[in-house]
């Protein structure tokens, strides 16, 4: 599928009036008719849409890592390319994350604003994460090896069912190397797996082509009734220090990494991507977009086999913006608590969030459950999350478009150089 021009101006429209309507709608919310339209309207469009998109995630990143896999053809070239893979989003995700503690230092956002503890939301949020102790299978209690454990399944079909990513790639690629072994026997099940991702891009662009802008619409609109700019002009500092880091991870570091080691003109890479970063701000989600994420970098022109293994592979391990928003807000809270930080507590930060950004799935809000294994690795009570709850949705939708953008600006980067490798060999 080819991304329309018209379907992107669609999508931006319908950005554009969902943050008018549901800020308009905000300075309301108390009225009978605005919950009613919030909830009844703006939140059932939204929610449709991302089932629509939900509904395609498991076939489609078990579809394509397997194709990816038989693609690639030797498994030590895959390996290659599964190492580089890792190495790339590790490395940009400690970048990220000591940006975000640089600005969040030179900015002090958090100085002067020691009341924001004695806030409801933050008592709120103290009561939830008491109540979640008791709960052994918190996600936030899961350490490092039990990470690596659950890399590899014990029933593939229940991973599925809970959308568990890591192990459904880990299946996928097993099953790859397996028809990569057996060559001829299974070309059959091999055009099984093409027809099979034809039909569910078929289905994409469906989706996007008819629901796309309606369902955009809906979600930021309910995001935006519900947080409105009114969360912002309290937290101003942090919201600022927060996009200040994304737009200089975003521009400089993706944007470097594509000209220098992709040798494609950044700009061009970004408009090229653009549709799939609209969803990505409209769902909160890397995994919700991740259809539409893989046309985009088919559209660029990157290989079908390298894109298929690491955007659904970036989608799960891939969190930049996210790491971004732990870092600023780990600063902004020790700020706020009058803790000063050690420079080795700072280094603790940066790698439990790098550690953590592995096996966490890309799906709406898991930013702070992350954030408060973070917190707490370094002293900070998580319980201080509550400040920052009224507007992290709307960071939530930024960063999980620098999150996509990571993920294809990997996928361009490997295809370029495998096709110059290929190239200087011939």
């Amino acid at each position: 599928m080819k991304v329309k021009k018209n379907l992107t101006i669609k999508i931006v429209i319908a950005l554009i009036l969902g943050i008018t309507i549901g800020s308009v709608f905000n300075m309301y919310s108390g009225t009978d008719f605005v919950q009613n339209t919030n909830q009844y309207v703006f939140n059932v469009l939204g929610q449709i849409f991302l089932n629509l998109i939900f509904m395609l995630v498991v076939p489609v990143v078990f579809v394509s890592i397997v194709l990816g896999v038989v693609g690639v053809g030797d498994p030590k070239l895959l390996g290659g390319i599964g190492l580089k893979t890792v190495l790339f989003f590790l490395t940009t995700t400690a970048i990220a994350i000591t940006i975000a503690m640089l600005l969040a230092l030179v900015f002090k956002p958090g100085v002067g604003q020691s009341d924001l503890l004695h806030s409801q939301d933050v008592k709120k949020y103290g009561a939830e994460q008491k109540a979640k102790t008791a709960d052994s299978a918190a996600p936030e209690n899961q350490t490092f090896d039990q990470t690596l454990i659950n890399l590899f399944p014990k029933n593939p079909l229940q991973s599925m069912v809970d959308q568990n990513m890591l192990p459904i790639i880990t299946f996928a690629i097993f099953i790859g190397i397996g028809m990569i072994a057996l060559g001829r026997k299974v070309e059959a099940v091999k055009t099984l797996f093409e027809q099979t991702n034809d039909i569910l891009m078929y289905i994409v662009t469906m989706i996007m082509n008819y629901f796309a802008p309606i369902g955009t619409f809906g979600l930021v609109a309910t995001a935006f009734t519900n947080a409105g700019f009114g969360a912002i002009k309290q937290l101003g500092m942090y919201f600022f220090v927060v996009l200040l880091a994304l737009a200089i991870h975003f521009f400089v570091i993706y944007g470097g990494a594509v000209k220098l080691l992709g040798n494609k003109n950044p700009f061009w890479f970004f408009k090229k991507f653009f549709p799939a970063m609209t969803v990505g701000f409209s769902s909160s989600s890397s995994n919700a977009t991740l259809p539409i994420s893989l046309e985009c970098t088919k559209d660029m022109g990157v290989r079908k086999e390298i894109s298929s293994f690491v955007q659904p592979l970036g989608a799960t391990i891939n969190m930049d913006g996210t790491a971004i928003m732990q870092g600023v807000a780990t600063i902004f809270i020790a700020q706020v608590s009058g803790v000063d930080l050690s420079i080795m507590q700072m280094v603790t930060v940066v790698v439990i969030a790098v550690i953590a950004s592995i096996g966490t799935a890309g799906v709406p809000g898991v930013g702070l459950v992350m954030l408060a294994m973070v917190l707490t690795s370094v002293g900070l009570d998580p319980a201080a999350i509550g400040i920052i709850l009224g507007i992290d949705r709307l960071l939530d939708m930024t960063r999980t478009s620098v999150n996509i953008t990571g993920d294809a600006a990997c996928a361009l980067i490997l295809s370029e150089r495998e096709k110059n490798k290929l190239a200087s060999e011939q």
